[in-house]
């Protein structure tokens, strides 16, 4: 008997050697969890790709930080289980014995169970909403998109409701394999430059003249399948000057990796500077071009050759497909 009561009690569930480590756990979890958001937030999540140069990248850059964030506590819980279990409740050298059982607790399922789907369907709503209020108008969706009607102009930013008063047009063509970009607005040449003004909303109006390719003007946000007979309509508002990166992002053939060009923003000034001295400049491309609408047939497009000679497209051949394609139109 005497054997017996000097025998230490078992220790109980969520303890380890009188440690409580469910109470440790939550309080360790909820300091990190803290402080690892906050780091999300307000240190990385400035510097999240895409950045901030444009409206569309800037909702884009908070989607993301207000995920990581969210995400945060999750992955911390996880790390610091395992980290716990590795720690704290490894097998001891020569111990044989089984653990201690484990039940089920309603409790905790149904915790568990109303947890998860709050978290579930808050994301549900933020992402919807983000869908189409932020980027509504017009973020690759085809040429209808989903307006947001009886805002004022002055709430563009946020409603993506463009003012089009002050609403910059550029057409962006792809082909085999190569952009190039038409500005209506200015007697409607064409150029392999794109340049845009700061602080102007721009519709682009995106389409290709063969297979399908996608302009992906990565820096400012704005990703657009390019489909042929299709126009797809995608909005921005440039916030900074500098240069920008135009990738195609759809396999298109042979030479689709090389698909991309450099584009930039440029002050008011300037880009008028640009725009008007451009429009002189090619206006003998111009005359060789069809009618400015929104999609093109290439195959009733007899100049098209030659345009692209001027324009420097000449690693084609003057034509859609570069040479050495072993399928030719």
């Amino acid at each position: 008997m005497a054997a017996e009561a000097s025998t230490p009690a078992a220790p109980a569930a969520g303890s380890s050697g009188g440690r409580r480590d469910g109470l440790w756990l939550l309080i360790i979890w909820i300091v990190l969890s803290v402080v690892g958001c906050l780091l999300v937030y307000f240190v990385w999540g400035p510097h999240i790709p895409p950045g901030d140069m444009s409206t569309s990248a800037a909702n884009q850059q908070f989607d993301l930080t207000v995920l990581g964030t969210i995400a945060t506590p999750v992955v911390i819980g996880v790390l610091l289980y395992f980290g716990w279990a590795i720690a704290f409740w490894r097998q001891k050298p020569g111990d044989e014995t089984d653990a201690a059982p484990i039940h089920g607790s309603a409790r905790i399922s149904a915790l568990w169970i109303t947890v998860t789907a709050v978290i579930v369907l808050c994301l549900a709503v933020f992402g919807t909403y983000e869908l189409i209020e932020p980027a509504g108008s017009g973020s690759g969706q085809g040429p209808q998109p989903i307006f947001q009607h009886g805002l004022p102009p002055a709430a563009s930013d946020t409603s993506w409701t463009p003012n089009s008063n002050n609403l910059l047009q550029v057409q962006v063509i792809a082909q085999q394999w190569a952009f190039t970009y038409r500005y209506p607005q200015f007697g409607g040449f064409e150029t392999t430059d794109l340049v845009l003004p700061v602080g102007q909303a721009v519709q682009f109006n995106v389409t290709s003249l063969d297979v399908i390719h996608d302009f992906w003007a990565y820096q400012l946000g704005v990703k657009a399948d390019a489909n042929p007979g299709v126009n797809n309509i995608a909005y921005t508002t440039a916030y900074h000057t500098g240069g920008f990166t135009v990738r195609c992002d759809e396999l298109c053939g042979i030479w689709h990796g090389a698909m991309y060009d450099y584009g930039s923003v440029v002050s008011a000034t300037d880009f008028m500077n640009w725009a008007h001295s451009s429009e002189i400049k090619l206006a003998s491309v111009t005359k060789m071009l069809p009618p400015y609408a929104l999609t093109y047939d290439p195959t009733v497009l007899a100049q098209v050759g030659k345009v692209n000679e001027q324009l420097g497209l000449t690693s084609a051949g003057g034509g859609y497909y570069n040479p050495a394609d072993p399928e030719q139109p």
